[in-house]
């Protein structure tokens, strides 16, 4: 027998939403996600905006809080024309990294949809947020919304002391190295919002009657030629620059010479910002799949409760399916692998194999299958796990017959393509080792470190690329790159792109060489 809309139980009917609602559907989900999947939140707080503050969310990079800058009104205009023309429509939610976890739920969401998103972002993404080793030990969440107000209100002062101009000059050249302005290999410093605030200052007036001692005690470049033992002082010089620098945003911050205290200061705002998205660039299949997993787990469990009415769960199994949608590659609409659906099928994957494993799953998981502990499995993945190690750990001979996955080599010199393994016995960890790898961000990203500066002539910066599979970087967005990290130097720059297995000069550039 069909349930009743109105049946007592229920924790809503129709479509329409109030506070009242909300807050019932969210007590409700919070204790089952507590009691019956041992998840470990933050406190939450929920808003509600409409489509236009959405984009506007869009635009800023996702943040409550955030500074000016032209690149963030362009990207509003362009995501706003898309959703005018029905280009693209518009995330139902969005969910902050910080402490209290704050949820964004949009106005024009029914009330079942309010349910899903609740139980994805309040409980999903939020456990994740503070669970995970990336995030505790490379963010701040509780530190992170009171530095975006300091940032926002510092920027906004130096917007009225130096010009609109000056500050975006800075900004520019700093947003553009932000994909190299991470620590990738050690962790960063903890952030501090409430002793950054007190300290600036005093910190800000010792930089402005002061200067770094490294360059004052500087031999000249003609007493240098007289000098003895050059190589030892460079090696110690190198040692105290501590070089090679994978952070250039921070070498740049501690040893320009020519930024003035409050330039140095919007310099460190924007690598400290890049740190604290690192981590979700790592983790995005296990964010959204971890946060996938837990509405669609949640959700059915209020419906075999009885909380949810027939009609609600349809609604949502509707808007879920929407989720992990996965394109053929063929398809217009393919842009890659989704991550709503890979990181969903792989945790699924996990409780299946606790709970009905095969002979095959017992002799790749022997730890897992069977035993029925599919909570522990997870929370476990979920706090030491970023994409590649959790694909590398976890996607099973299953997974990858159902999804079908192969392998291709790719040959520069090559007119086709090579099918180098399938999903066969022998094919099974080579397809597993090449997805962990297409996730790897150290492996995937351009490697460009600090290698040498020229103190003892003419100050010349040195960058180097190692170069890995062949694959240089862009000239075009190379140049202008190398004009930013001139613009925050102020001298000489140059690039030296070397062959990550060899050593091998593949092709060296500088500024010089490039024109205005």
């Amino acid at each position: 027998m069909a349930r009743q809309a109105n049946k007592p139980g229920l924790l809503f009917s129709g479509s329409d939403w109030d506070f009242g609602k909300l807050s019932r559907a969210y007590e409700a989900i919070e204790a089952l996600a507590i009691e019956e999947l041992h998840l470990d939140i933050y406190p939450v707080q929920m808003e509600i905006i409409s489509s236009q503050q959405m984009l506007d969310a869009y635009s800023s990079v996702g943040m409550p809080l955030m500074y000016r800058h032209w690149s963030f009104g362009k990207h509003f205009l362009y995501q706003d024309l898309l959703y005018r023309k029905g280009g693209r429509g518009l995330a139902y939610e969005l969910v902050i990294n910080s402490n209290p976890c704050i949820v964004y739920l949009m106005e024009e969401n029914t009330m079942a949809l309010q349910a899903l998103v609740t139980a994805h972002a309040a409980l999903g993404h939020n456990h994740f947020f503070k669970n995970n080793h990336l995030f505790r030990q490379w963010t701040d969440a509780g530190a992170i919304l009171s530095y975006l107000d300091f940032a926002k209100s510092y920027i906004t002062r130096c917007e009225e002391r130096h010009g609109l101009a000056a500050v975006e000059a800075v900004l520019d050249a700093a947003h553009a190295l932000m994909e190299q302005g991470v620590f990738r290999y050690r962790r960063p410093p903890k952030l501090s919002s409430e002793r950054q605030r007190e300290g600036l200052r005093e910190r800000l007036e010792y930089e402005e009657r002061s200067y770094n001692d490294l360059w004052r005690t500087l031999p000249s470049a003609q007493e240098s030629k007289k000098a003895d033992g050059v190589d030892a002082r460079m090696a110690e010089r190198k040692k105290s620059l501590n070089l090679p620098e994978e952070n250039l945003l921070y070498f740049l911050e501690k040893n320009s010479l020519i930024l003035e205290p409050w330039q140095r200061e919007i310099v460190r705002i924007v690598r400290i910002i890049a740190q604290y998205f690192y981590p979700q660039r790592q983790t995005q299949v296990m964010n959204e799949g971890c946060a996938t997993f837990v509405h669609y787990t949640l959700m059915n469990m209020l419906f075999d409760r009885d909380r949810i009415s027939e009609g609600a769960m349809l609604e949502i199994l509707r808007n879920h399916s929407n989720v992990i949608f996965q394109p053929a590659y063929d398809d217009p609409r393919f842009s890659g692998i989704n991550p709503y659906a890979l990181g969903l099928d792989m945790m699924q994957d996990i409780q299946r194999m606790s709970i009905e494993p095969t002979a095959e799953d017992r002799d790749w998981f022997p730890d897992i299958a069977g035993h029925g502990n599919w909570r522990e499995v997870l929370l476990e993945a979920w706090a030491n796990h970023r994409d590649e190690s959790f694909i590398r750990q976890y996607l099973s001979p299953s997974l990858i017959r159902k999804w079908r996955l192969f392998v291709l080599a790719d040959g520069a010199d090559e007119p086709h393509f090579e099918v180098a393994s399938i999903h066969n016995e022998r094919g099974y960890d080579k397809i597993r080792a090449a997805l962990a790898n297409s996730y790897d961000i150290g492996a995937n990203r351009p490697d460009i470190q600090v290698i040498d500066v020229d103190l003892l002539g003419d100050r010349q910066l040195r960058l180097q690329h190692r170069v890995k599979d062949g694959i240089v970087l862009d000239e075009g967005s190379r140049d202008q790159t190398l004009r930013h990290v001139r613009n925050l130097w102020g001298y000489e720059v140059s690039l030296v792109a070397v062959d990550a297995q060899t050593g091998t000069v593949i092709h060296e550039r500088s500024t010089s060489q490039i024109a205005e």
